[in-house]
């Protein structure tokens, strides 16, 4: 498919990737949400928690909406929060699963998550399926997330049927480039942020399965390269970092892709290298790509100062009317 014109437009408040990165995470007004939780014992004795968006429709046929956060994201991150209650009103059935350690409590296995675990996805969007059979699925993944559910749509093909239209916002489809890319220049302040919670999950976790992976190489990790080495990898049945992002990566799967599907990244995401994004020769004819010059890493926000954060679900609603 050739690339969508983008509609989106940064203000002139907010200019630059990092400020359009961080302004929408940190200072643009989010929207509120209420949810209810259930827990969903997963098939090998574990469990992820799932919170639905409130108001639920009653009408058990309502259109759905599953949304994958990403990287130590959950159900109160500034997207989930703006995507979540625009189905709310809307009338669909919103609903946050939260990939294992994220829902605020350790889960019980030595393993976590990563970018790669379409077979977690998989069982949760088919028990979303299957609960709800009579209703259009449609899923979102932001940026970790993103990257799972264009892998799984890839090695899934027509499998991959039962849901309607998706979509993956500023993902590194790529993790080789979008890892590198957060390992210097300032990039390394997002990093940081990112390390302190996952060593502080990696090192609780070696407390209670010693044989997990090692304290010390955790502790020491300066980079997600290193931390990936240490700890995702192994923990996960992946050689080493590079091995992870290589075949956890939902780039070579795009081509496989038989539900409509939209890509957006923007051009000056710091998280996404701009080189490192598909081009339509690489994906299949489902695929759509949108690749604005700005909006930072799951930025977008729009309007006047304070701004607000309504372009990403008002995007994501137009494709899955197939609007496009």
């Amino acid at each position: 498919m050739p690339y969508i014109e983008s509609s989106y437009r940064a203000p002139l408040w907010l200019p630059g990737a990092h400020l359009q990165t961080i302004a929408s995470a940190r200072l643009v007004p989010q929207p509120r949400v209420a949810y209810r939780r259930e827990r969903w014992d997963t098939p090998d004795g574990d469990f992820v928690d799932v919170d639905f968006a409130l108001p639920e429709p009653a009408d058990a046929g309502a259109p759905l909406l599953v949304l994958f956060h990403g990287l130590e994201g959950d159900s109160q991150s500034h997207y989930a929060r703006s995507i979540m209650r625009a189905a709310a009103d809307r009338g669909w059935r919103g609903l946050v699963p939260h990939f294992r350690g994220c829902s605020g409590e350790p889960n019980r296995l030595p393993r976590a998550y990563h970018s790669g675990d379409s077979t977690e996805g998989d069982w949760i969007l088919r028990r979303v399926h299957e609960r709800y059979p009579q209703a259009r699925l449609h899923a979102v993944g932001i940026s970790l997330g993103g990257n799972m559910l264009a892998k799984w749509l890839g090695e899934r093909g027509a499998e991959a049927g039962f849901v309607a239209a998706a979509a993956s916002i500023g993902s590194p489809l790529d993790l080789a480039a979008g890892g590198a890319a957060l390992g210097r220049g300032f990039n390394l302040v997002y990093t940081r942020m990112f390390l302190a919670t996952l060593k502080r999950k990696a090192l609780a976790k070696i407390a209670r399965f010693p044989e997990a992976a090692s304290a010390e190489a955790v502790r020491g990790s300066r980079n997600l390269y290193e931390f990936d080495s240490a700890y995702t990898a192994p923990v996960h049945g992946f050689r080493d970092a590079d091995d992870y992002w290589s075949r956890a990566s939902g780039k070579p799967h795009l081509g496989g892709i038989e539900v409509p599907h939209l890509a957006l990244n923007a051009l000056n995401d710091p998280f996404v290298p701009a080189a490192s994004l598909p081009r339509p020769r690489e994906v299949s004819r489902f695929v759509h790509l949108e690749q604005p010059e700005e909006g930072g890493h799951i930025g977008f926000a729009r309007g006047r100062l304070p701004g607000d954060l309504g372009f990403l679900p008002e995007r994501l609603f137009r494709f899955f009317g197939l609007g496009l």
